[in-house]
């Protein structure tokens, strides 16, 4: 037993629905990921190469300074 033709359609085209969003979805998990990983990236260098004081971090201090580290 199987549903009539416009029922199945209508689960396909559900489905097709669905995946296409699921799709979009992962595309920006994905695209997310990476921009964390590179702000991670710019904010390791900045903490290394002396272009953030990493202890005044803690206090709240230089905020900006690491959202331009990060942004080049």
């Amino acid at each position: 037993p199987l549903p009539d033709l416009a029922t199945q359609k209508a689960i396909a085209d559900f489905l097709d629905r669905e995946t296409a969003r699921i799709d979009r979805i992962t595309g920006k998990t994905q695209q997310s990921i990476a921009l964390l990983r590179e702000f991670r990236a710019a904010l390791i260098t900045a903490a290394v190469t002396g272009q953030m004081d990493v202890a005044a971090l803690g206090k709240g201090e230089q905020t900006d300074r690491i959202a331009e580290a990060m942004r080049a």
